[in-house]
């Protein structure tokens, strides 16, 4: 969704339905990691902002009224598959987070109760990711471009010679 360079400043949303864990994260991330941070109570409502708006992460809660957080990124995935997503939950859930990593291709995985250092390496590492994979397919969009022209001027010199 982003054409910016990875300096520039990454717009995160956290969805969670305990406002206490939206308030430390939105502290954290707009404070001390300096990154655009928007919260939300319920996939719904995120995912209604999502239509409109470009985003580069998001953080998940696993258990949520409603719809819970392995069935909004699994959404969020297949129309936006560009954006990395963590999902966070406890440590009881460990093996339904890992399918989630391996199957709907959530970026990784983050216990309940998080350490904010290893938070934030895990953003890092998750943007980092999303820039290099744009990178990379910007450059085979280009390989691919220049080959066809090469293709093109090759076959114009074969109908010279021949």
């Amino acid at each position: 969704m982003r054409t910016e360079k990875m300096e520039s400043k990454p717009n995160i949303i956290i969805v969670d339905d305990d406002n206490r864990v939206l308030t430390k994260f939105k502290k954290l991330l707009s404070n001390k990691a300096k990154y655009n941070v928007n919260a939300f109570v319920s996939a719904e409502k995120a995912f209604a902002y999502l239509k409109s708006n470009s985003i580069d992460l998001i953080f998940s809660d696993f258990h949520m009224p409603k719809m819970n957080g392995i069935t909004f990124l699994s959404k969020v995935g297949k129309i936006w598959p560009e954006i990395r997503s963590i999902i966070l939950a406890e440590a009881s859930n460990k093996e339904i987070m890992m399918n989630a990593v391996n199957e709907i291709g959530v970026f990784q995985y983050l216990e309940k109760p998080w350490n904010d250092d290893d938070l934030l390496i895990v953003l890092r590492n998750a943007l980092e990711n999303q820039y290099l994979t744009k990178t990379l397919g910007e450059i085979v969009r280009e390989i691919t471009k220049t080959n066809s022209e090469l293709d093109g001027l090759q076959n114009e010199i074969i109908r010279a010679f021949v």
